[in-house]
């Protein structure tokens, strides 16, 4: 029951981050909107580690699971922020909706998980075109968007081999302990980026919405939210903690829309329910499959 509730709630709050990031980045800047929202997440998850009175395993594997947790908190969170400033935010949601195909891939080379059958290759073929034609989409707007859409997709590569990675680690170490040690990890990142670039200036304005995405992002997101997806790594493999990604595009899309105004074009439709099918195939095709064989049997 656990493992379903946490399911579901990956699933809102995916839904709802991609438009959290653009808010919180219109004003602020997308730098100190990345670095003030893992600055809340890490005091957060401090507070958390000296009320349950743990501390952070710093064995060789430990650390190794920080470094490649971290590689997903800083690089691929801040190519999703980047890329985030020039494409709708539905579409970061859909682009991520590529994420099973890329995991299932890094799985089987570095997991040895069978996750390169017949069905999922064919998944592969139709993802691919649907993000074909969200990239002709982006193209009609200006180069920007498709700008946009690589560093998102960058992005999606980062987080799974992430994953990927922690999972051939195998710690074993408690979700809370591998969040804050990666946020321990990526936030000097952050500051120095926000030195570097931006010569840690704090933004002339910050609007209700600012905030309020900045506190979401931070206090929920990367807490809450990131606890949640490394829960689920623990306990499930790494193909299915992919497929979580499988309904949030939907809800984004809409959310975006209704609440931002963001244009839903019919090629964007099109992408995504090709996206969406292609995960359904590379999901539940290979056991229609199997099913069929074994009443075959009987």
């Amino acid at each position: 029951m656990r493992i379903i509730i946490a399911y579901i709630s990956i699933i809102l709050l995916w839904a709802t981050t991609p438009l959290a990031i653009k808010w919180s980045g219109e004003g602020a800047g997308f730098i100190f909107a990345a670095a003030s929202r893992m600055t809340l997440g890490t005091v957060f998850m401090l507070f958390l580690l000296i009320v349950r009175r743990k501390q952070l395993p710093s064995h060789s594997k430990a650390k190794r699971t920080y470094f490649a947790v971290a590689i997903q908190i800083y690089v691929a969170m801040m190519s999703v922020y980047w890329g985030a400033q020039f494409i709708p935010s539905g579409w970061v949601s859909v682009i991520f909706g590529l994420s099973p195909f890329i995991t299932a891939l890094f799985a089987a080379i570095w997991l040895k998980e069978r996750s390169l059958t017949f069905g999922k290759i064919c998944s592969y073929l139709i993802g691919v075109t649907g993000l074909t034609i969200m990239f002709s989409s982006a193209l009609e707007l200006n180069m920007d968007a498709v700008y946009g859409i690589i560093a998102v997709l960058v992005a999606v590569f980062l987080q799974t081999g992430s994953a990927v990675w922690v999972k051939r680690i195998h710690a074993k170490l408690p979700a809370v302990t591998q969040v804050t040690g990666g946020l321990f990890f990526a936030l000097p990142a952050y500051f120095f980026t926000w030195v570097a670039f931006d010569n840690a200036q704090w933004p002339q304005h910050l609007s209700i919405i600012n905030l309020a995405s900045i506190l979401y992002l931070g206090l929920v997101a990367t807490t809450i939210g990131f606890v949640l997806y490394y829960y689920l790594l623990i306990h499930l493999s790494a193909t299915s903690v992919g497929m979580i990604p499988l309904i949030s595009p939907i809800m984004a899309l809409y959310l975006g829309h209704t609440i931002n105004n963001e244009p839903i074009t019919s090629k964007i439709l099109v992408g995504t329910v090709l996206i969406l099918s292609a995960l359904f195939i590379h999901e539940f095709f290979d056991r229609f499959v199997s099913m069929g064989l074994k009443k075959r049997r009987f």
